[in-house]
């Protein structure tokens, strides 16, 4: 792994620094968790998410036809390195910008580009997307959303039926990138089609999911006899995995955010514990917090080894999914760790939160079983049986 960085890198951060640091305000560094109920959040986020596209920094790697700076891989790094040690809010539309952005860019009409990523980008229109099914989570491919192609009154639609869960943001979101099933007697993974979906049409009914912690970050939808019109398709005709494929690879793309982020969170731990007379005397509490760093190392060896991969023409997805499944399973021992030393009002209660949000994180983004799969095959050579 090389990661020396040339001058016109340096200088992306030193400009990007000096950015943050006369843009970043502590209103917005507490405003920096994923917004579930509050609505005075999502509006302090997308203003935030406004300022950064006026400044040009709402979306680097993004071609600059687009509003982005056509970042490179190295400057992408350092982009993700430096707005989340300054404690920067994710975009209010992360999922679209790192998953959908990408696929509308490579499948979408010039009309759909133009229309939809200046929005995407300012946060004037929130999106979701529609992946997840009851019974169909980590396996894609098993999903029975239907969308039926016919002619109407108003034109040729798409009529579409079925339900998704897990849906991010689903209740607050404007458009959806909804995969359906578009040929039920084709291949599962061949019967697929992308549809970029108004969420205000008629027949669409979304229900906030309440989560352990008492917030509402996401929802189930339910589509009745919604019909969407044809020019919605995003792609070719039951061309949606090739789509969501990737969707899925600009997802694992950012990998240097996990552990920046788990550095951060280790940081802000242990001024918590520092806090609480006594407990950084504790043998065991300095031991485990001693662990949790030097996996945070090894984690970050894992991304920078995906990052070089993209730079050098390797296969950055085996690591990249490695690192997935070691950042979930360190991110739970942290808030294990946290709880069992602050209890349930550390840093105002901001721990216990964590201990129950934790539990979604060897599940969201690719399940832990789903990534300890592709090692298997991808770095470790194992068959498939």
């Amino acid at each position: 792994m090389d990661f020396s960085y040339p001058s016109e890198v340096e200088e992306f951060r030193a400009e990007l620094r000096d950015w943050l640091s006369a843009n970043l305000t502590a209103e917005l560094v507490a405003a920096r968790r994923p917004p579930g109920r509050d609505d005075a959040a999502i509006e302090l986020l997308r203003a935030w998410s406004r300022t950064m596209a006026d400044a040009g920094w709402a979306a680097v790697s993004w071609p600059r036809e687009y509003g982005g700076r056509g970042a490179t891989v190295l400057e992408q790094l350092v982009y993700t390195e430096e707005t989340t040690r300054a404690r920067a809010p994710m975009p209010l539309n992360v999922i679209g910008m790192n998953n959908i952005a990408p696929a509308i860019m490579q499948y979408g009409t010039e009309d759909q580009k133009t229309t939809l990523l200046p929005r995407m980008m300012r946060a004037d229109d929130i999106w979701c997307q529609g992946m997840s099914e009851p019974e169909a989570g980590s396996d894609l491919a098993a999903l029975r959303t239907r969308a039926v192609r016919c002619a109407g009154p108003q034109g040729d639609d798409f009529v579409v039926n079925g339900q998704k869960i897990w849906t991010s943001l689903g209740h607050r979101a404007h458009w959806c990138q909804l995969y359906v099933r578009t040929d039920p007697d084709a291949p599962k993974h061949q019967g697929i089609s992308c549809l970029i979906v108004d969420m205000t049409l008629p027949g669409i009914e979304v229900r906030p999911l309440v989560t352990l912690n008492g917030d509402t970050d996401f929802a189930e939808v339910f589509f009745h006899d919604v019909r969407v019109p044809a020019d919605a398709l995003l792609g070719p005709l039951n061309a949606g995995w090739q789509v969501a494929t990737t969707t899925l690879s600009h997802e694992r793309a950012g990998a240097a955010r996990l552990y920046a982020e788990m550095q951060v969170r280790l940081e802000e731990m242990v001024d918590d514990i520092a806090a609480q007379s006594g407990a950084l005397d504790d043998p065991v509490v300095l031991r485990r917090l001693g662990e949790i760093a030097v996996r945070i190392k090894y984690l970050e060896v894992l991304c920078q080894r995906s990052i070089s991969a993209t730079l050098h023409g390797g296969d950055p997805f085996a690591s990249a999914s490695l690192a997935k499944t070691v950042w979930g399973e360190i991110g739970q021992d942290m808030a294990a760790l946290a709880f069992d030393v602050l209890g349930t009002g550390g840093a105002n209660a901001a721990w216990a939160n964590y201990r129950l949000t934790s539990r979604s994180l060897t599940i969201a983004g690719g399940t832990t079983q789903i990534n300890k799969n592709i090692t298997a095959q991808r770095v470790l050579g194992l068959p498939r049986k």
